[in-house]
């Protein structure tokens, strides 16, 4: 995107709910019924996304739809950010 702000995170957040979903269509095949991208959707296990920090991956499940429980503490460096420690997980809400 020739002369797009980068420092929009729009632009992030675009890119990776595509690529998200562009592994749900995948998954689903041929079968593009919306009971079959639900499931899909629904199921994700591990998958990486382009766009996210190595180790980050999407994980649902027919009660949890909260995709990313995962994170990476950063800190600024003087001109920019620095990752520090490894990757940190969350415990999802259990569904009601």
């Amino acid at each position: 995107m020739p002369g797009a702000d980068m420092g929009n995170s729009g632009h992030m957040y675009g890119y990776v709910v595509s690529q998200a979903m562009h592994k749900v269509l995948e998954a689903a095949g041929d079968n593009l019924t919306r009971e079959n991208i639900m499931k899909q959707a629904s199921n994700m296990k591990d998958v990486h996304i382009k766009g996210f920090l190595p180790g980050i991956t999407v994980n649902t499940a027919p009660g949890d739809h909260a995709p990313v429980k995962q994170m990476q503490m950063v800190r600024f460096k003087g001109e920019g950010w620095e990752r520090f420690g490894g990757v940190l997980g969350a415990a999802s809400k259990p569904a009601h």
